[in-house]
């Protein structure tokens, strides 16, 4: 996997990523902690509309600004956004009220929402071979865990010598080395493509993604993996300080067992993907994770929580099936776009992906606060399975006609007769193991 950081290009494009994922990171710490010396107990009210504001900047704005860039060198848009980020961020420790905190959050997330879907198709023109790119999606896979996993850390390190002000520095920093990283990166141009009205540049990768038999099917997985994973990340804390009756350190240790769940899934995806199918993947581990949460719901209902180390197991084995559905996800966007329209179809899917949560993170407090952490467990396991269920049905291969012929049949026979003669064309369904498949059985 180490091996596609030769190329240049993509080492300094990984390289900013990291330090934008870790700059992101102590903003997450930083930001609980100023949240609380504004707000006191209602900290958790204030984070929580914080991480509504992303959501909504996520769903709502990205589409927007993907199409007012559209015609705009890809490098100028990185930059300008990570620009925004770093003035962002420099706001923040200046911040003396929650409603200064929402309006600099809004604009943060709304430069990242610019700057997430345009990073990300800039890849695959920079690694042109699939196996390549696929590498390239388990590596950033594998940024996004090691970032959940030492940020904490760090921030814990850098708050023994700061107060956490200085970790809004630290997140300002990130995003300025990531700017000059993608300064002195050579990025492909932008493909060349028609000129279209602001309508149509706005609504086109959705058009696409929606007409997409494959990418319908991802969407659906997406689903699945939102309303499951949505659980772990709202209601991990109560669980493991409710039900364990563990402190902090349970906490961390309960989030680093679903992170390297996830991290040994992206270790190990490349090699499982050279030999089965995308979908069979994602399909089977959306079905699982499912099926896993609706299990762990029932035995708690009937049970009460399981022991201390079959729930490490079980967050780690969560995380594995997590990272499964998603790494894959920029295989599918690459095969169902033109480079002229990759832009769009990324957008789209950030656009999309992100509404999941959406609907995912309201449900899990919900349902857990209504009612109990086993009926949270069983509900959102519930609408995972039935999301992934829907994928496999949304996500079938297209029939296509293929001519052929028959040269070891007689020409009496009863199949060269049907069509004409020995050499004569019907519908066939090409899986994507590239699996031949008459549609007449």
């Amino acid at each position: 996997m180490l091996r596609i950081l030769k190329h240049p290009a993509f080492a300094r494009l990984f390289a900013a990523q990291v330090v934008a994922l870790a700059g992101t990171g102590l903003l997450t710490i930083a930001l609980g902690l100023l949240a609380y010396d504004l707000a006191g107990p209602s900290a958790g009210a204030v984070l929580g509309m914080a991480y509504t504001i992303k959501m909504v900047a996520y769903v709502g704005l990205s589409p927007v600004l993907g199409a007012l860039a559209a015609r705009l060198p890809r490098r100028s848009v990185l930059i300008t956004a990570d620009v925004i980020r770093f003035g962002v961020a420099l706001f923040l420790p200046f911040v003396d009220s929650v409603a200064q905190i929402y309006v600099l959050i809004f604009l943060l997330q709304s430069a990242s929402a610019l700057f997430t879907p345009t990073f990300q198709a800039v890849i695959p023109d920079i690694l042109t071979k699939e196996e390549d790119y696929t590498r390239a999606l388990s590596l950033s896979r594998l940024a996004y865990d090691l970032e959940n996993l030492l940020s904490p850390a760090l921030a814990g390190v850098l708050l023994l010598v700061m107060s956490y002000h200085g970790l809004f520095v630290g997140t300002a920093a990130g995003f300025l080395v990531s700017t000059l990283l993608i300064l002195v990166t050579p990025l492909p141009a932008r493909p060349p493509s028609k000129e279209r009205p602001f309508r149509e540049r706005l609504t086109r990768g959705a058009w696409i993604y929606l007409a997409t038999p494959r990418l319908r099917g991802l969407l659906a997985f997406n689903m699945a993996a939102a309303s499951c994973v949505a659980y772990v990340l709202v209601n991990t804390v109560v669980l493991v300080r409710d039900g364990y009756g563990m402190g902090e350190t349970g906490l961390a240790l309960a989030m680093g067992a679903f992170g390297a769940g996830s991290m040994a899934a992206a270790l190990t995806l490349p090699r499982m993907l050279e030999r089965l199918s995308d979908r069979r993947v994602m399909g089977n581990s959306a079905v699982v994770l499912a099926g896993v949460t609706v299990a762990h719901g029932l035995w708690m209902q009937s049970a009460g929580v399981m022991s201390w180390p079959a729930f490490l197991g079980l967050w780690a084995l969560t995380g594995a099936l997590y990272s499964a559905i998603l790494t894959p996800s920029g295989r599918l966007l690459r095969r169902s776009a033109h480079s002229e329209d990759r832009t769009a179809v990324f957008t789209a899917q950030f656009a999309l992906s992100h509404a999941c949560w959406l609907v995912a993170y309201p449900l899990a407090g919900w349902s857990a606060t209504s009612g109990s952490q086993a009926l949270s467990l069983m509900v959102l396991g519930a609408l995972g399975l039935v999301s992934a269920l829907v994928g496999y049905w949304v996500w079938t291969p297209a029939p296509k006609e293929v001519e052929h012929e028959h040269p070891e049949l007689p020409e009496d026979h009863p199949h060269v007769k049907a069509h004409g003669g020995r050499r004569h064309s019907h519908a066939f369904v090409i899986d994507d193991e590239h699996q031949v498949w008459p549609t007449h059985g």
